[in-house]
C-alpha cells in the first residue's frame, strides 16, 4: 500500500491530504487566499504529525498540476518537488481539472450532491481565468476525457457541442458562476477543488510508475504569464 501526500493550491483554496491505498485519511484546508506559501508546510506538518507519520514514511507526493492560478500552482509545485528531492520520492502530477471531476463523482457516489439523468451527463469542471475566462474540460462520468483543456472566453455559444449531442452538461469549480448568467441551460452544482481528488489517481499513477522529473517538472499554466506594470506611485 502507498502512503502518498496530496497537495492542491492551484486556486484560493490550500488544500494538503493524506491517501493510503488511494483513500483519503487526513485532510487540510484553507479558503482565505494568498496564504498558500505558510500553509501548504503547516498543513503538511501537521497531517504527518496527528497520524504519527515521519516524512521518510511517505511513499510519493503528488501535486496539482493546473491549470490554475499562476503564483498558486508555483507555490504547490515547488513544495511538492521539495518534498520529494530532500526524500528521494517519486513526484505525480494530476490534472487539476480531473481531480475536481472526481471530487464531484465522490460527493454524488455519497449523497450530497444529486444529479439526475446521470449515464446522460458530461461533467465540467471549471476554474477561474480571470475576467470572463475559464480553464475548462469535459469528462464522461467515470473521469473519461472528452475534451482538451481549453481557455474559454464564456459567451452564449461556448460549449454548444453538448446541446447538439442531446447531452446534459454539469458546471462546477470556482469558475462556474461566470456561466450562471450566460450558459441557461446547464445545470450547476456547488463543489470545491480539494487534494482529496487526487487521491485515487494518484495511486493508480504510483501503481503504473507514471512519476515527473523532479529536476525539469513545471506546472501545466495553459497560460503564459503576464506581467503588468503597477499603477501606484512609488514616489
Amino acid at each position: 500500500m502507498a502512503l502518498i501526500l496530496c497537495i492542491e493550491t492551484g486556486t484560493d483554496i490550500c488544500s494538503v491530504a493524506l491517501a493510503r491505498d488511494g483513500q483519503m485519511i487526513a485532510l487540510r484546508e484553507s479558503d482565505l487566499g494568498h496564504e498558500h506559501a505558510r500553509k501548504v508546510g503547516v498543513f503538511t506538518q501537521e497531517l504527518l504529525r496527528e497520524h504519527n507519520i515521519a516524512p521518510d514514511e511517505l511513499d510519493a507526493v503528488a501535486v496539482g498540476k493546473g491549470p490554475g492560478s499562476y503564483t498558486g500552482l508555483r507555490i504547490g509545485v515547488s513544495f511538492a518537488k521539495g518534498m520529494c528531492y530532500a526524500l528521494g520520492i517519486p513526484l505525480l502530477a494530476i490534472d487539476s481539472l480531473r481531480s475536481l471531476a472526481a471530487c464531484l463523482v465522490e460527493e454524488r457516489e455519497a449523497g450530497i450532491v444529486d444529479i439526475e439523468d446521470w449515464d446522460n451527463t458530461i461533467l465540467c469542471p471549471m476554474i477561474d481565468a480571470r475576467r470572463m475566462e475559464v480553464y475548462a474540460e469535459h469528462f464522461a462520468t467515470d473521469l473519461t476525457p472528452l475534451s482538451p483543456v481549453v481557455a474559454e472566453v464564456v459567451t452564449d455559444r461556448s460549449f454548444e457541442e453538448v446541446l447538439l449531442q442531446r447531452k446534459k452538461l454539469v458546471i462546477f469549480g470556482n469558475g462556474a458562476e461566470k456561466c450562471s448568467g450566460v450558459l441557461e441551460w446547464a445545470e450547476y452544482v456547488s463543489v470545491a477543488p480539494s487534494a482529496r481528488g487526487l487521491c485515487a489517481e494518484a495511486e493508480r499513477k504510483f501503481k503504473a510508475g507514471e512519476t515527473e522529473d523532479v529536476a525539469y517538472f513545471e506546472p501545466f499554466y495553459l497560460k503564459d504569464f503576464i506581467v503588468t506594470a503597477s499603477k501606484k506611485k512609488l514616489f
